[in-house]
């Protein structure tokens, strides 16, 4: 093998020289869909994005699956990123209803992509065959900064692609490919909303293109500009936002394993969950008088606890399972109160000019300006879970409760709050704007007596992201601002003088009394955290691609490029998040104080942004050869495709990924296809170089309990993810006994080593003891001197995935004249079951955990779309259908009601471990109102299906699998001219 790969590499390099020689290399890219093949004079040269190859007749053994313009529109979408995450293979992605709980994730508000649930980190998504600036520190792209109106369609490589196309594709490729040689004036005006009449939409999108010059230069243009403005959040208490009525606060209440030696489950599964630590205007959590509640006006009142709770005076409830009860006065809730969609604004601007120097060769450059804006609410207050210390003399108080600290004798008292008193939640505003450059050549040119294809372009890309979270509390501050007393002058001053001298001023958390503005200033600093970044990437890239020579059999065909690529980064936070650095100045904006932490920051609620840089460089080149070995009339036809990569990391060094795969074609329309690869995912940016974060904590460690310093860092030694995916499958396309007809079954199977993961400081303090010495050198934990002690807390190579599944993929295309009727039928069905998906930590002590139909995360057992569309030279109607399998809560839980074994860290046992299936059913239609204007509507999810209850996830449902905003209503415009 190793000799066949330098004989591969060293053709690769020496087409690539060759092609780099001549005065425009780069390759033709035409990919024609796997599921349709073209009539025989159009099959001269086809490309399909699971292979380089360009060449007449080659059919990829890499399954591909195709969406065109016209399924795109008859979608209807305002972001093509929601249709293409319907599809069945696609799992796990995030877009604008996913983390919206989070301040800090770095993906909100980001439309990226995830095939097989592995992670948009583990996708690679191109636009005409090229990579794209990521959108964040991961490198992950955002699919609403592309030009969407001159998208001719979509592949989606549903197979490991990383010998023809780098790192990232060990779940495959998602393609993007343009209408390059568009030419005239289109146009696309949309409006819509939920059936609850929130989530408004408008969608206005532009797009022309001429010819000039005889036609030797073409030029294309398009802006877009589209707004979904979200799903505000409900706020506190088990409230659903206009008039949703299913959420229910569901949760899991966990036993110690120690109680369960009674027969009974460890784990119920509840709903109307009481958090018993706080209330949302504040609650008394210990001592004598716990259980006292403060209402209006700041009076006081007996907490009404679920499950028949009673206070015990030590923090517990009587009844009840820490840290909550069933039932009661859920006022306080807030696990309901994220945005369920953010607001979104999309502005696109895209241009493509190509000039043809001859019939052979064009040069192009094209230009993509982005801005998309985000903006939710990731939660309501800003919830002390009985973690502050209240004194009795806080004149705040009320007289009832200072008496009665008095008659209890008691000086101060535990407190816990929702702070629902803050006259806004905190509010969240990404904003990514991104500039791509791109200049190039394409072609052809004689070679060995036939044409070569070619392709060579540089691309600059810069992506700018400014996250601001405003309404959030300082830590110190808001400690500062409630510890108040009464000064000798009567008025009501902060406790600390130093707090006072810098500008304290003091602030009620007891009831709904509302803050003075002086106070909300001093607490909720209008400056709020914030967060700059801006990445960088720089390509040069040349690929050829044809034919060698020709046997018996056919077209011997070979695709080799080679390809530069850096990749770098900037990030900036606030002083208060940051700390202070040469690279954080404390400005005006955000004074000294004597406060907060200068040094290491973190004094925001959340959001505590640190800075970070780094870069690395990749020098790749590959080659990728279709050989045929079989073509018969009674055998039918075979070819064998094989690629190989060798790829060069700045930080990391040399990694090698390959693919080894065939096809046969039998006799009426059988086809079988196989492919095995070696696929590989180099660590990103922010594995590599994650800023710095220090925070102190506890760590057992040979029996003893040490205080340790917790450092957060990028880890420069990472090693690239290797993979191994298999795919074996049949393709039936248009027999002679079902014209029409064409479906595909493959079965996929993926193995991941040395995945890139994160684990707490303890299970690294145990993966040391237990010899990994690898990690320990990351840590200090005997240190003579006080705490001097520390844990590093970085990405390792420790875990893995194991993924197997089937796809299966039919079609049917018909005219109805046997009816009678006008027009054609088509029907088409996309499935993936998921068998297992396997993840392993890597952490002694844990078992590998089985994902597949664990329906909290992203991967169901079965995920299937079909549609059934009419189409006539006046409208169509389009008929659609969504299924997720039924799952379970974990496939790690146990269920059962009476005498269940005892609870494991490994196997919890559970009363109720199902979580629902949904079936979604989409209807539209388009109406031609003259030559050149189409109306359009769509209603998405027509029977208005509630999504199940989640436990233990915000919203209590899971926006990764489930549709949680409801029917929606949209009605649209199209002009072609």
């Amino acid at each position: 093998m190793k000799q066949i790969q330098r004989k591969l590499i060293s053709i690769a390099v020496a087409g690539t020289c060759g092609a780099l020689a001549l005065p425009l290399p780069a390759y033709a890219q035409q990919t024609q869909p796997e599921a349709q093949p073209a009539a025989a004079d159009e099959m001269k040269t086809v490309t399909v994005s699971g292979s380089r190859i360009s060449t007449r007749g080659f059919t990829q053994p890499t399954p591909t699956t195709t969406l065109s313009a016209d399924d795109l529109a008859k979608s209807a979408e305002p972001n093509v990123f929601n249709t293409l995450v319907e599809l069945p293979a696609l799992q796990g992605g995030t877009g604008r209803t996913t983390f919206t709980y989070s301040t800090s994730s770095g993906v909100q508000g980001l439309s990226s992509l995830s095939l097989r649930g592995l992670g948009p980190i583990r996708t690679l998504t191109l636009l005409d065959g090229q990579r794209v600036i990521g959108a964040n520190v991961t490198g992950v792209t955002d699919i609403s900064q592309f030009p969407q109106l001159l998208i001719k369609r979509v592949d989606v490589v549903t197979g490991g692609a990383s010998a023809s196309y780098g790192s990232d594709a060990i779940g495959g490729v998602v393609n993007f490919i343009t209408d390059k040689k568009f030419v005239g004036f289109k146009s696309n005006l949309e409006g819509g909303q939920t059936t609850y009449s929130d989530d408004k939409n408008a969608t206005l999108q532009a797009a022309w293109g001429r010819a000039f010059l005889e036609e030797r230069l073409h030029i294309v243009a398009s802006g877009e500009y589209g707004r979904e403005k979200g799903i505000d959040s409900a706020g506190f208490g088990e409230i659903g936002v206009g008039g949703r009525d299913w959420f229910t606060n569901p949760d899991l209440q966990t036993r110690s394993l120690a109680e369960t030696t009674d027969g009974k489950p460890q784990i119920r599964f509840v709903h109307r969950s009481q958090p018993y630590q706080y209330a949302r205007y504040g609650l008394i959590t210990n001592g004598p008088l716990q259980g006292t509640a403060f209402g209006a006006d700041g009076v006081p009142y007996p907490y009404f606890y679920g499950s028949n709770g009673v206070p015990t005076g030590t923090g517990g409830v009587t009844n009840c399972i820490n840290p909550a009860c069933v039932g009661g006065d859920r006022s306080g809730t807030i696990q309901g109160g994220s945005n369920l969609a953010m607001d979104l604004t999309r502005k696109v601007g895209y241009m493509r000019a190509g000039f043809n120097i001859n019939n052979d060769h064009e040069l192009y450059a094209t230009v993509n300006l982005a801005k998309v804006t985000s903006a939710f609410s990731p939660v309501p207050g800003a919830i002390k879970n009985a973690n502050l210390t209240i004194q009795c003399d806080n004149p705040y108080l009320p007289a009832s409760i200072v008496a009665g600290c008095a008659a209890n004798n008691i000086t101060n008292f535990q407190y816990g709050t929702g702070n629902g008193q803050f006259p806004r939640n905190i509010n969240v505003h990404p904003e990514r704007t991104q500039q791509r450059l791109v200049i190039g050549a394409n072609g052809k040119f004689p070679l060995f007596g036939v044409d070569w294809s070619y392709d060579t372009y540089a691309e600059y890309g810069r992506n700018q992201t400014d996250i601001a979270v405003r309404d959030l509390s300082l830590n110190a501050h808001y400690n500062a601002a409630i510890d108040a007393i009464r000064a000798p002058d009567g008025t009501i001053i902060c406790r600390n003088p130093v707090a006072v001298a810098s500008g304290c001023k003091p602030m009620s958390i007891f009831g709904n009394v509302a803050p003075s503005a002086e106070a909300l200033n001093y607490v909720l600093p209008p400056a709020g955290a914030f967060q700059h970044s801006v990445q960088r990437q720089n390509v040069v890239s040349a690929n050829m691609s044809g034919e060698l020579f020709s046997n018996w059999a056919g077209p011997l065909s070979l695709a080799t490029g080679a390809e530069y690529r850096r990749e770098s980064y900037r990030v900036t936070g606030d002083p208060y998040g940051a700390g202070v650095t040469s690279e954080t100045p404390n400005t005006a904006t955000y004074p000294a104080d004597p406060l907060l932490n200068a040094q290491i920051g973190n004094n925001w609620f959340s959001g505590n942004y640190h800075n970070a840089n780094g870069a690395y460089n990749v020098k790749e080149a590959y080659v990728e050869l279709n050989v045929p070995v079989l073509k018969s009339a009674t055998w039918g036809e075979g070819n064998i495709n094989l690629a190989d990569r060798r790829t060069k990391y700045s930080t990391s060094g040399m990694v090698g990924s390959w693919k080894l795969g065939g096809t046969w074609t039998g006799l009426d329309g059988w086809r079988v296809r196989a492919v095995t690869s070696r696929d590989v995912r180099a660590p990103n940016l922010s594995e590599l170089f994650a800023a710095p974060v220090v925070i102190n904590g506890t760590n057992l460690y040979q029996g003893n309990t040490l205080t340790v310093q917790q450092r957060t860092i990028g880890n420069t030694k990472l090693r690239p993810e290797i993979a191994r995916n298999s795919i074996l499958g049949v393709v039936l396309n248009q027999p002679s006994w079902a014209p029409g007809f064409s479906a595909s079954v493959d079965y996929f199977d993926i193995k991941i080593n040395g995945v890139i993961s994160t684990l707490s400081s303890q299970q690294l303090v145990d993966l040391c003891v237990a010899g990994n010495q690898e990690i320990c050198s990351t840590m200090l934990l005997n240190s003579p001197v006080p705490n001097t002690n520390y844990v590093t807390l970085q990405a390792f190579n420790l875990a893995s995935q194991y993924v197997k599944g089937y796809d299966v993929e039919m079609a049917y295309r018909s005219n109805l004249t046997a009816l009678n009727l006008p027009g054609k039928l088509t029907l088409r069905a996309l499935a993936t079951h998921t068998i297992s998906f396997l993840v392993d930590s890597g952490v002694v002590g844990t078992v590998p955990t089985e994902n597949a139909g664990a329906n909290r995360g992203s991967t169901p057992n079965w995920k299937v779309m079909a549609s059934q569309s009419w189409d006539t030279d006046s409208g169509s109607l389009t008929l659609s259908e969504r299924w997720i399998s039924s799952g379970v809560v974990s496939n790690e839980f146990i269920e059962c009601r009476t005498n269940c074994p005892v609870s494991t860290n490994n196997h919890q046992t559970i009363d109720n471990n199902h979580m629902a299936g949904a079936f979604y059913i989409d209807f539209g239609g388009s109406l031609k109102v003259s030559k050149k204007m189409t109306a359009y509507f769509k209603v998405n999810n027509v029977a208005n299906i509630s999504p199940p209850a989640a436990p233990g996830i915000p919203l209590g449902a899971n926006p990764a699998l489930y549709d949680l905003i409801g029917r929606e209503y949209r009605v649209g415009v199209r002009y072609n001219y």
